[in-house]
């Protein structure tokens, strides 16, 4: 959610199947846009500003007056998986190793261990903008561009934290100066969630930079203050489902929130550097006087809830939104009986979050990473 602070790697890492490797050619979609994009851009090198940008994208999609219409006439295209710079899976292999041993090796991080909570978070945030209904390329979101490292976005206080995670990375993208923001970002997620003991999550790369005109706006990020209306509400415009919603949002199983970041503060669960069901099994007691159940804290800052046994764990008024509604309900008490039941929705759907609002081509192929684990 957009006030979790996401932090810390601890803990053993799952031992999951091998990996697979599929490449791709180039989609004849996607070489096209590219080459109008190179097209327009060699005809205005020496006038990179604001103006020729959006004339380029009036050019692209035939908005301009007296100018042809390119072939790709839907704005959505803009965000097309591009496949004529895929490395090879042994490549994004090794960034996927180098990310993993960086958070191992960097175990100051925070306080409780590392990166790898926070690196979750950076990924959930990049793709989370993502609106369905949007149909204009600048505005509607998405993991695509990598614009949260521009200052309108990265600057939203839903993302505040994060800045500490993008720096973290920022070596790795001098490494491999192929590798977009968005792909090294929503690759660092998939990399924490499994070296935590997560489920394996399916990766496809392609995402490019754009420039800063294709920021998402503020305010697109879920509000941790909210009901079960507004968690529908919010989910739908990312295109999930209920199942879906609720298994996005077992992702609390790690880290914690903190003041500085977001008001909150505390973890969900005693474990927060191992990615596990225990969300929902904290979740489900509810709110009441009992064993185990929770209750409001009483202190300055915005509400929460804390457990009735310890007084050190934490609930957000967005996660009681769950065991508040039925329907929720009825899904929480699945996860919390079966964490295998959770990992194998939660990887499909934290997927189709990363992916949201990008078009790849069926040449596109999905890679299975191999844990540090799988490969000692």
């Amino acid at each position: 959610m957009s006030s979790i602070a996401f932090h810390t790697f601890r803990g053993s890492r799952a031992k999951m199947a091998t990996a697979l490797l599929l490449t791709g050619a180039v989609g004849a979609g996607s070489y096209h846009y590219e080459k109008k994009r190179r097209q327009f851009n060699n005809r205005n090198n020496n006038n990179n500003n604001n103006k020729n940008n959006k004339n380029f994208a009036k050019a692209l999609f035939g908005f301009s007056t007296g100018t042809a219409a390119a072939t790709l006439t839907d704005e959505s295209k803009v965000k097309v998986a591009t496949l004529s710079d895929i490395h090879s899976f042994k490549e994004y292999q090794q960034v996927y190793n180098d990310i993993a041993k960086k958070i191992e090796d960097e175990d100051d991080f925070d306080v409780d261990g590392s990166a790898g909570p926070n690196l979750v978070r950076l990924a959930w945030h990049s793709a989370g903008t993502y609106d369905k209904y949007d149909k204009n390329p600048h505005t509607n979101g998405g993991s695509y561009g990598g614009t949260m490292r521009f200052s309108k976005e990265g600057g939203d206080g839903a993302n505040n934290g994060l800045a500490k995670g993008r720096e973290f990375l920022e070596p790795l993208l001098k490494k491999y100066t192929w590798l977009s923001h968005g792909d090294l970002w929503t690759l660092s997620g998939v990399v924490a969630i499994q070296e935590m003991g997560g489920p394996k999550i399916k990766w496809r790369p392609g995402r490019k930079d754009l420039s800063e005109e294709y920021q998402a706006p503020n305010g697109k990020l879920p509000d941790a203050a909210q009901g079960p209306d507004y968690v529908r509400k919010f989910f739908n415009r990312l295109d999930f489902t209920d199942r879906e919603m609720v298994a996005l949002i077992g992702a609390h199983t790690l880290g914690r929130c903190h003041v500085t970041s977001s008001g909150y503060d505390g973890p969900w669960d005693f474990a927060p550097t191992m990615f596990d069901n225990g969300f929902f099994t904290q979740l489900q007691k509810g709110v009441g006087s009992g064993e185990g159940q929770w209750h409001l804290r009483k202190w300055d800052g915005p509400e929460q809830y804390e457990d009735n046994n310890s007084n050190s764990l934490m609930m957000l008024p967005a996660d009681m939104a769950l065991v508040q509604d039925p329907k929720f309900k009825k899904i929480v008490d699945e996860f919390a009986a079966s964490q295998e039941t959770f990992f194998n929705e939660f990887a499909p759907a934290f997927q189709k979050l990363l992916e949201s609002g990008i078009h790849f081509p069926k040449e596109s192929k999905e890679l299975v990473f191999r844990t540090l684990d799988e490969q000692s």
